[in-house]
């Protein structure tokens, strides 16, 4: 029997949703504007166009990119077979022709008797089961229709992004826990603090402030007024000597419990995840480029030899506040709703960072329409996998602070007995990932086997 789905966008995750949907048996309606239309960023009429880097990152399971692509390529992702299919020498990297690629992949979609490509903008959202891929660039009519589907408060344009640690990479020696004013809800402290002395201020500052930056593009740069409401640290810092210390680095209220004082400054960083296995540094939004950030923030007392699991950015991005917008199915939330036909979304608009991020979540909002139009459960996957641990923080972070996330091996929850060395313990992770993957495995080959 067949059944209907629409799909808005064109990118890795449109492309991933709807061919997993057709695989299915599902019939396909894929709406993408290019070259009706065309963005700031795409250069060809391609489905599936890398408009930054031509690499999807490692292929080694012990890194948690690998670990992904693994895990998708085990599901049956299009993205990650046309990738290795295209792919070219890069050591222990994916990197892809990406003219190749985005030929591999609209010639796959073009060419399914289940998927209908429209070449046409999608302005609203229609009452039929959809899913919206629209990816960072969506239109502002389309946007529009998203701040009435789910709320003006939970749509956002801009990353502004703080970079994110794990726990265990901070010197605890040095760094202490503490509210301001002894105001929390853990008793020794929500935050972790690094302390400052004068010195080590002023050497963190010249670092900051002689840092290399990534080059605003032009469409960022035409909405600059954004940056006045969050700035980036190091233009923040370019104010003047005291600008950090007067803000995300003010000291009052914290007392270093080594010396009894309060610090010449503070930098704090805020739990990140429900397991604490991740801290986000408060305040460091930033446009500096990586490996910069690395350099300078290592700087900072405590973060020494931090392990960075996330850099800070800041760019346009459209992407909704999914812990409140969505469920783990990837499907909006009924309550948000006065519709009685789902709607999905995928891609960056998620808050899941990067290609292959975008691409799963495609690929798990097109199999759970699947599911909706069969009249089955949505897919369950365990906590323990890449997949799993990646949806449960989207759908699951703390609201009030949310940002998006790449895959990371600090989201999935710890082993009983870890071994000390932090490539085995990745290793060992992945494996148990690999096994508890199985039974959701079953339950997609048994969607498929039933389509026709």
């Amino acid at each position: 029997m067949d059944y209907e789905l629409m799909v808005i966008g064109g990118g890795l995750a449109g492309c991933e949703a709807a061919w997993q949907a057709a695989r299915c048996g599902v019939r396909v309606t894929l709406i993408e504007m290019r070259p009706l239309r065309r963005t700031q960023a795409h250069t060809t009429d391609q489905l599936a166009e890398l408009v930054c880097s031509n690499s999807l990152g490692a292929r080694a399971i012990d890194r948690a990119l690998g670990l992904l692509k693994e895990e998708m390529r085990r599901m049956g992702s299009l993205i990650i077979a046309q990738a290795e299919h295209t792919a070219l020498p890069a050591g222990d990297a994916l990197a892809v022709d990406r003219e190749r690629f985005a030929e591999a992949v609209t010639a796959c979609i073009t060419t399914h008797p289940y998927i209908d490509l429209q070449r046409v903008e999608a302005t609203s959202i229609p009452d039929v089961p959809i899913i919206i891929a629209s990816g960072p660039l969506t239109t502002e009519a389309l946007a529009r229709s998203l701040v009435q589907l789910t709320g003006e408060e939970n749509l956002y344009f801009f990353d502004a992004m703080a970079p994110i640690v794990t726990a265990e990479s901070i010197n605890m020696e040095i760094a202490f826990r503490a509210s301001r004013y002894g105001r929390g809800e853990q008793e020794e402290g929500d935050y972790i603090n690094c302390p400052m002395t004068e010195a080590e201020y002023d050497r963190f500052l010249n670092a900051l402030l002689s840092a290399e930056r990534i080059p605003l593009r032009d469409f960022e740069q035409s909405d600059a007024r954004f940056f006045e409401a969050c700035l980036p640290v190091e233009v923040l810092a370019a104010r003047g000597r005291d600008a950090l210390r007067y803000g995300p680095l003010r000291p009052v209220g914290l007392i270093d419990p080594r010396t009894g004082q309060q610090p010449f400054a503070v930098v704090q960083l805020r739990q990140d995840n429900l397991a604490a296995s991740l801290y986000n540094i408060v305040g460091f939004q930033t446009n500096l480029r990586w490996s910069e950030q690395e350099r300078v923030f290592r700087l900072i007392p405590g973060l020494e030899r931090a392990e960075f699991v996330r850099f800070g950015q800041m760019h346009r991005n459209t992407f909704v506040n999914a812990p409140r917008v969505l469920d783990e199915s990837l499907r909006v939330r009924t309550l948000l709703t006065k519709r009685d036909t789902p709607v999905w979304l995928a891609g960056q608009i998620t808050g899941s960072e990067g290609y292959v991020g975008s691409a799963l979540t495609g690929l798990v909002a097109g199999l759970n329409a699947v599911c909706y139009l069969r009249g089955l459960p949505p897919l369950e996957f365990p906590h323990t996998t890449m997949t799993g641990a990646l949806l449960h923080y989207l759908t699951h972070a703390d609201p009030r602070h949310f940002q998006p996330m790449k895959a990371n091996f600090g989201l999935l929850p710890p082993l009983e007995h870890p071994p000390r060395r932090k490539r085995e313990r990745h290793r060992a992770l992945a494996q148990r990932a690999l096994h508890d993957l199985e039974a959701v495995l079953q339950t997609i080959a048994h969607l498929r086997a039933s389509s026709g």
